[in-house]
């Protein structure tokens, strides 16, 4: 338990040194959300850059991997969905960003920095890369063409679907996957000073990204929302990680390795946006609270998560 402890432990020591900082007054929420503007918008692209162009791309793109992970999340959204409109009578809106907070993770904030520390920073950032692919591409698109199409229940799907993707080719993390694969296409060699450009903005995007993280969890309340936060959060931590493990299963030959990342990004929480793309539809609140305890939660089923790994031999005993 020590072991795991070690792994964990600084994870959410820099989570803490961030709402400390806004507990103390020390920086106001707009410089919080600064920082999370540079992480997401050059940290970030630039840690998926690096991953592509520095790993051999027969070694990055791993098609079991996506398969598996991407199913696995697949599944999970349609059982969100399923629970959500035909049991609980839920408008399409609010079913689509419940499914959403089940099956989306929060990979560079989270999912990243501690499989960097128990897998190290090289395959980390290939996972990293990967699950940027599954969530851009398949999860959030899936969920908001669904909750516009149930806000604006009198336009066209094709017209929302275009609305949507419209705005998700302008992600940074998106361009930083599209120039990445670019370079790598192409064995294009970046000039020194800006590999090591890169190098440096993708080494600060673990630290900040959990410091942000910290922030935006202070001054957030779950009052009155009990019932759909704890669903929510059961979904991602426990639903999510057994959905994706299962598919691992099914599939055959499967490398350890690659289950052991698919399963350190589905234990983390719910994607650090949630609350903001939540908030379109109403769910602004819930998503907020989602986000506290589901990242609070993480602490508990992450040491557990990484134990069990390393009892059945998926990870180093070291």
């Amino acid at each position: 338990m020590l072991e795991i402890l070690v792994i964990t432990t600084p994870i959410f020591l820099l989570i803490g040194a961030g709402y400390l900082a806004m507990a103390t007054r020390l920086l106001t929420r707009e410089q919080i959300q600064g920082i999370g503007t540079f992480v997401l918008y050059f940290a970030l692209p630039a840690l998926v850059i690096r991953a592509l162009t520095q790993t051999p791309l027969d070694e990055v793109l791993q098609f079991h991997y996506l398969l598996a992970y991407g199913l696995g999340s697949a599944a999970v959204f349609a059982c969100a969905l399923l629970l959500t409109l035909a049991l609980q009578r839920k408008p399409l809106g609010e079913g689509a960003i419940h499914a959403l907070g089940m099956s989306a993770s929060n990979s560079g904030f989270i999912g990243y920095p501690v499989a960097a520390m128990v897998l190290g920073s090289s395959p980390a950032a290939v996972f990293l890369a990967l699950n940027m692919v599954i969530e851009n591409l398949l999860i959030i698109p899936a969920a908001l063409i669904l909750a516009e199409a149930g806000r604006q229940s009198g336009a066209g799907l094709v017209a929302v679907t275009r609305k949507t993707l419209a705005r998700l080719i302008r992600n940074p993390i998106l361009i930083g996957l599209a120039l990445g694969l670019l370079l790598a296409l192409t064995e294009t060699t970046l000039p020194r000073p800006l590999a090591q450009v890169i190098d440096m903005l993708a080494g600060a995007s673990g630290p900040a990204a959990l410091f942000v993280i910290g922030g935006t969890l202070y001054g957030l309340q779950v009052g009155g929302m009990l019932g759909n936060v704890g669903q929510i959060v059961a979904g991602k931590l426990i639903l999510h990680p057994l959905a994706v493990f299962g598919v691992f299963l099914l599939m055959p030959e499967a490398d350890p390795m690659l289950l052991a990342g698919a399963l350190l990004f589905a234990c983390a929480p719910m994607v650090s946006i949630y609350p903001l793309l939540g908030q379109r539809y109403g769910m602004a609140g819930v998503g907020a609270a989602a986000l506290m305890v589901g990242t609070l939660a993480a602490f508990v089923t992450l040491s557990l998560a990484i134990g069990l790994m390393k009892a059945y031999g998926l990870l180093p005993s070291g």
